[in-house]
């Protein structure tokens, strides 16, 4: 489970990145695909779009997981280790 987040999660916030840069710079209503006008309420062109990016990083972190040399890897196994979440400590009560 940890290498599907180690993968989604950097191109889920790289798809918002992008969809901000684009979607600042172009308007939804302006947008054509394969010639004929995108004819979409904006929200619907919004979510599609970072739907389209998010795919679009996601196979990028992915590639870059694949071509990650097996040494390290491994490192990043033993770090994680049986921490479930590495962003916190566990609570104890």
């Amino acid at each position: 489970m940890k290498h599907i987040i180690w993968v989604l999660w950097p191109a889920f916030i790289a798809a918002g990145i992008a969809e901000i840069v684009f979607f600042t710079a172009i308007d939804p209503q302006q947008l054509y695909l394969l010639g004929q006008p995108v004819e979409l309420p904006a929200m619907a062109t919004y979510s599609i779009g970072f739907l389209m990016f998010w795919l679009i990083c996601a196979g990028s972190s992915l590639m870059t997981w694949f071509m990650l040399p097996h040494e390290v890897k491994s490192a990043l196994e033993r770090y994680a280790g049986g921490r479930d979440d590495l962003a916190r400590p566990k609570r104890t009560r």
